[in-house]
Formats: C-alpha cells, sequence, structure tokens
C-alpha cells in the first residue's frame, strides 16, 4: 500500500470520527494542531485506524508517536 493511501484513508478515518468535514491531516499533524483530538476522540481514532487496517497497536508503539508520520510508519510496518 502506498504511503498516500494510507495518510488518505487516516484522514477519512479522522473526519468520521471528529465529525469534521474540512479537516486535513499531514504527516507532521500532532494532537495539538487539531481542536477535536482530545485523550477520549485519541482512543476513538486508535481504535477506527486498528480496525480500518485490521492490526493491532501496542502500548509502547502508541506511546512513542509524536505525529501521524510516526502512526503511518507503525502502520507500514504492519501491513
Amino acid at each position: 500500500m502506498e504511503r498516500n493511501d494510507i495518510l488518505s484513508q487516516i484522514n477519512e478515518i479522522f473526519i468520521d470520527t471528529l465529525d469534521n468535514e474540512e479537516l486535513v491531516i499531514e504527516e507532521a499533524t500532532q494532537a495539538t494542531d487539531v481542536d477535536e483530538w482530545d485523550s477520549l476522540t485519541h482512543i476513538m481514532l486508535l481504535v477506527a485506524i486498528e480496525k480500518n487496517f485490521k492490526i493491532r497497536f501496542t502500548s509502547t508503539e502508541i506511546l512513542s508517536w509524536k505525529n501521524i508520520g510516526d502512526i503511518m510508519n507503525c502502520i507500514e510496518g504492519k501491513i
């Protein structure tokens, strides 16, 4: 799967989960960049990403992420 495809799918998950049609996620995007991205929605986003890509993240992986690019790297390593 191409990196752009992964980013596109993650962007759709964010739009659906955060209910914000205008949201555009990039590799450098961090939680502090998105008003709706709080601790509760973080969990919802992780579950949706895991379900979409049919993967599971470890707590160590999750704690190491600083931005969307880090999440994408982890996804790439699992698919």
